[in-house]
């Protein structure tokens, strides 16, 4: 209209807003960026958990049904029951292995861990116990990405042996008995991971037994216990040898 001047933005003033709402938008497209981010960590360190705690629950268990069953191996050698050091560093004979369609099978089962040439912890498991030339294992991968493994034995004089059964021991000193495993593992992001399980009872590798001998007859093979077991069961074995 006559007289009044038109009104408006100045190219000053477009500009402030200009740069206001640029500044907002680089804001909030950095924190959306690091919002993905984290999912996207969390997301993985999630899943790297479940596949570590998958692993650790399936060697808990295999532990924890340890059963005095020495084996041969292929070329007819006998195998104790129980082996730790050298190349598995970890070897044993389980028991509970379930046979839900009733093959023609023992409840027994020989399992071994190793970390392979490509750095995965795997686990290792045979159909019989005592192998054939032509046994082959079944091999299960169970962590991807791992450092080393290293397994220990605790006995119940308090001391950590890193080789089982030990040279020229006869299996006839108590202190001899095993009440404990112990298992590092380095796996990353999260380093070493160490972990203590109880064996089902204090275990002595006997000599004399084995397949063939008198007492080996697998799945009615005892554990060995020594006198005091009653009192060693008021408290976790394992907890007693670090003692």
């Amino acid at each position: 209209m006559p007289g009044h001047p038109s009104r408006g933005f100045t190219l000053l003033e477009m500009l402030v807003a200009l740069a206001v709402f640029a500044v907002l938008g680089l804001m909030s497209s950095q924190m959306l960026s690091r919002i993905l981010v984290v999912h996207e960590v969390a997301t993985t360190r999630g899943q790297r958990l479940s596949e570590i705690q998958r692993g650790m629950d399936l060697l808990q268990r295999d532990i924890m049904q340890l059963v005095h069953r020495p084996v041969r191996d292929e070329l007819g050698d006998s195998i104790p029951a129980l082996r730790v050091g050298g190349e598995p560093p970890l070897e044993l004979t389980r028991t509970g292995w379930r046979n839900p369609l009733w093959l023609p099978r023992s409840e027994l089962q020989r399992v071994a861990y190793l970390v392979d040439a490509d750095d995965r912890l795997v686990r290792y498991y045979w159909g019989v116990l005592d192998r054939a030339e032509d046994t082959e294992p079944v091999v299960q991968v169970l962590i991807e990405d791992v450092g080393a493994l290293e397994v220990a034995v605790l006995d119940r004089g308090g001391n950590e042996q890193s080789f089982w059964p030990l040279i020229g021991d006869e299996g006839v000193d108590p202190d001899r008995a095993i009440v404990g495993i112990q298992v590092r593992i380095d796996v990353a992001p999260f380093g070493e991971i160490t972990r203590i399980w109880d064996v089902p009872a204090p275990f002595v590798e006997r000599r004399g037994t084995g397949p063939g001998s008198s007492d080996s007859d697998a799945d009615e093979a005892p554990l060995a216990t020594p006198r005091d077991a009653p009192e060693l069961a008021r408290r976790p074995r394992a907890a007693q040898a670090l003692e």
